[in-house]
C-alpha cells in the first residue's frame, strides 16, 4: 500500500462514475443545441431533460413537474428559503431550523433575518438529534416554513424527518429538507418522509459538480430566484445545463439501484473503522449518533490534537480526509456542528470526518488504522512542546504584541 492514495472524503466530492460519463459525453459533442429551440439537436436535448426530469421524478416518488433543476445544492437551498419566504411574507415572517445546518441553510437564513424574517434556531442533543416536539413548540401563528436536514454532513446523524413531518403537515406549514448527504444512503420518498421541499446535490453522487435539484410539492408557493426566460416553467432561468442534467438523473438513478448494496459495503468499513480508532486511540471520541448515522460516515475528535495539524499529517501520507465539513476547511474556527454538540472549543479543534464510497476497501481501511496512531502520538507530542515555549511578544513576526490585522481566509463548499 506504500505510496498508494487514499481517498476518504467523499462527503465533501465523489469521483464521477464513468457510467455517468458515459451518459453526458452526446450532451457535450453532438447533441449541442438549445433546449428551447426547435430543429433537431435542440429537440434531442429537449426530449433528454424531459427524461432525466422523469427519472429524478421516479426516484423520489413524485411528478415530473415537481422537479427543479438547479446548479448545486446550495442553489436549491437558497431557492426552498428565499422562494418560500418571499412568497409567504404577507402571511408570516417566522421560519424555523436548527443550529447544525449546512451553511447553505444558515447563512441564507441569516440573510432573510437581515430582511426583516425572525428565525428560530433549534439546539440538538449531544448526539446531533433534533427533538421533533422542539419543532411543535417552536412552531408560532406566523410560522412560513421549517427547513431541517435530512443527514448532518460533518457527524452523519440521520434527523427524525417523518415524525416532523407530521407536525408540519398538521400545522400546515411547508416543510423543506436538504437531502444532499443522503441521497445515495437513504431513501428518497418524498411521501414517506412527508417533506414539501428536498434539495439534492450531483456531485455527492458520482456525478457532475455544478449541478442539483429541488423538489417542490404540488401545491407549495416559492417564487423564483433567477429570473429571465421560462425554463423550468418559469421557475428558473437559464439556459438547460443538457449534459449536467442528463449527468445528475444518472447519478442519482444508478444510487438508487445501488443503494442497498453500497450501504451494506459502507457499514462494514465504517463499523472496522469506528472500532479500530475508538480502541487504538487513546482520548478519542465518536462524534454523533452510535447507531442512527449515514452508513459513511465516521466522525471523531482527538484529544490534544488540532484536526488541521491531523488532515496535513495524513495527506502527507496519501490519506485524504476533512476536519469536519468542508465548508470549514482552512478556518481556524471550530464547527459550529462540534460546538452545537456540547463539545468545548478546545476539543471540537480536534476533528476528523472520514466519509466513505464505494470504491473504498477492507485494505485501505486497515493501513489507515495502521497509521493513525502513531500519527496522533507524534502530533501531540510536538504540540505539548510548542505549548511549553515562551512566546516573545515584542518579536516582529507577531506584530509587536498586537493581533494580526490579517483576516482567517473561510472557503465556501459543501
Amino acid at each position: 500500500m506504500a505510496g498508494t492514495m487514499i481517498y476518504f472524503d467523499h462527503a465533501a466530492t465523489t469521483p464521477l462514475d464513468p457510467r455517468v460519463r458515459d451518459a453526458m459525453m452526446p450532451y457535450l459533442d453532438d447533441v449541442y443545441g438549445n433546449p428551447s429551440s426547435i430543429y433537431r439537436i435542440a429537440r434531442e436535448a429537449r426530449r433528454a431533460v424531459d427524461e432525466a426530469r422523469d427519472t429524478v421524478a421516479e426516484v423520489l416518488g413524485a411528478r415530473a413537474a415537481e422537479i427543479i433543476f438547479t446548479a448545486s445544492g446550495s442553489e436549491s437551498d437558497n431557492l426552498a428559503l428565499k422562494g418560500v419566504a418571499f412568497a409567504h411574507v404577507r402571511q408570516g415572517g417566522h421560519i424555523i431550523t436548527s443550529q447544525i445546518e449546512h451553511h447553505a441553510v444558515l447563512h441564507t437564513a441569516e440573510f432573510l433575518e437581515k430582511l426583516g424574517f425572525r428565525v428560530t434556531y433549534l439546539p440538538v442533543d449531544q448526539h446531533g438529534l433534533i427533538d421533533p416536539d422542539a419543532v411543535g413548540r417552536a412552531i408560532q401563528d406566523d410560522t412560513i416554513l421549517v427547513s431541517i436536514m435530512y443527514a448532518n454532513n460533518e457527524i452523519g446523524t440521520i434527523e427524525p424527518i417523518e415524525e416532523i413531518a407530521r407536525i408540519t403537515k398538521r400545522r400546515r406549514i411547508p416543510f423543506h429538507v436538504d437531502g444532499v448527504q443522503a441521497a445515495g444512503s437513504l431513501d428518497l420518498s418524498v411521501d414517506r418522509l412527508g417533506v414539501d421541499l428536498l434539495t439534492l446535490s450531483g456531485h455527492k453522487l458520482y456525478g457532475p459538480k455544478g449541478t442539483g435539484a429541488l423538489y417542490v410539492r404540488r401545491g407549495t408557493v416559492c417564487w423564483p430566484l433567477i429570473h429571465g426566460g421560462g425554463q423550468e416553467r418559469g421557475r428558473r432561468a437559464g439556459t438547460e445545463n443538457v449534459a449536467g442534467i442528463v449527468g445528475f438523473a444518472t447519478a442519482l438513478r444508478l444510487a438508487a439501484e445501488e443503494r442497498a448494496s453500497r450501504s451494506q459495503h459502507a457499514v462494514a468499513l465504517r463499523d472496522q473503522l469506528i472500532g479500530g480508532v475508538l480502541s487504538s486511540v487513546p482520548g478519542s471520541r465518536l462524534n454523533g449518533h452510535p447507531t442512527q448515522r449515514l452508513a459513511t460516515n465516521a466522525s471523531f475528535c482527538f484529544e490534544g490534537v488540532s484536526g488541521e495539524s491531523l488532515l496535513l499529517a495524513l495527506d502527507q501520507l496519501g490519506i485524504m480526509v476533512s476536519t469536519g465539513s468542508a465548508c470549514t476547511s482552512g478556518s481556524l474556527e471550530p464547527s459550529h456542528v462540534l460546538l452545537a454538540l456540547g463539545l468545548p472549543p478546545t476539543l471540537a479543534m480536534g476533528s476528523l470526518r472520514i466519509s466513505l464510497g464505494k470504491d473504498n476497501t477492507p485494505a485501505e481501511v486497515h493501513r489507515f488504522l495502521e497509521l493513525l496512531p502513531d500519527v496522533i502520538a507524534r502530533l501531540r507530542a510536538i504540540e505539548s512542546s510548542e505549548s511549553m515555549l515562551p512566546v516573545d511578544v515584542s518579536d516582529e513576526r507577531h506584530g509587536h504584541g498586537e493581533e494580526s490585522a490579517v483576516p482567517l481566509r473561510k472557503t465556501e463548499r459543501r
